[in-house]
């Protein structure tokens, strides 16, 4: 099992590309659509898929429940399309998802800013002035929003194995540079070191899952770490009494041998609903 990213800026041909090289590999294609009706399968209602979708979220909406939901079940959907077989994710914060992971190849696609505007003016028949602004908002808001909720800079390039210029690169050469790449950096031994780690990422999710939303038990900022069955848990929580619940609700998590916590107190902690 094997996983690419495609991260890109507006107007990089990231899509186009994306679709290339997943018909080129023979790999799933995992678009915001295909994320989003996994989401909404889980609950998530159309109204805080729209205000966190790669941007960044306001003061208030940042302290807010929908910031930790909408995280949570991106995650979720993104840990479960991954388990269904090799496949191709673009944007939504999936190289930041699957950082450091073996067999996972992260790709960031740019273009001059020229030719980006060129092509704003052509996909939304505006004026050159319409364009920068788009652009701009764009870059602003998927800045903000990897910031937000990965603290990594999204431009950066060595978040990524591979940044392409897809200025005067066409997207099918696009997609035969990239396989090259994956054929070399991930073997058979890879991908199935990415398809152990996966289960154990599913596991964390899981355990997360049945924390907040089954228990519903008040673990702000909750992250989950799994190793060989081993679940340690990380977040913010207002007493010990409710890490201790939260320890034993992990605990009935089928797949999970030890719990640990790492989990902080802090006194009439309170998060806007």
């Amino acid at each position: 099992m094997a996983i690419i990213t495609i991260s890109r800026q507006l107007a990089a041909l990231g899509d186009e590309t994306a679709t290339e090289l997943a018909k080129l590999l023979g790999y799933r294609f995992v678009d915001k659509l295909k994320l989003e009706e996994r989401i909404k399968s889980f609950g998530i209602v159309g109204t805080k898929l729209e205000k966190y979708d790669e941007r960044k979220p306001s003061f208030f909406a940042s302290l807010s429940q929908d910031r930790d939901d909408y995280l949570h079940f991106l995650k979720t959907a993104m840990l479960a399309e991954a388990s269904e077989g090799s496949c191709v994710f673009i944007g939504r914060g999936a190289a930041a998802v699957f950082k450091n992971i073996p067999g996972v190849l992260s790709v960031f696609l740019v273009a001059p800013t020229e030719i980006r505007y060129e092509r704003v003016k052509s996909y939304f028949h505006c004026d050159e002035k319409r364009a920068r602004q788009i652009i701009e908002q764009s870059d602003h808001d998927r800045f903000g929003f990897h910031r937000y909720f990965f603290d990594i800079d999204w431009r950066e390039g060595s978040n990524y194995h591979l940044t392409l210029n897809m200025g005067n690169l066409h997207p099918a050469l696009a997609a035969k540079i990239i396989k090259d790449l994956r054929d070399h950096i991930i073997s058979q031994e890879t991908e199935a070191q990415n398809e152990a780690r996966l289960k154990e990422m599913i596991l964390g999710q899981q355990a997360i899952h049945h924390i907040l939303y089954e228990r519903e038990l008040a673990i702000h900022f909750l992250e989950a770490a799994v190793s060989g069955g081993e679940l340690t848990l990380f977040g913010v929580a207002s007493s010990q009494v409710l890490i201790e619940n939260a320890l034993n609700a992990a605990r009935e998590v089928p797949g999970i041998s030890v719990v640990r916590s790492d989990i902080q107190v802090v006194q009439e902690f309170n998060i806007v609903p």
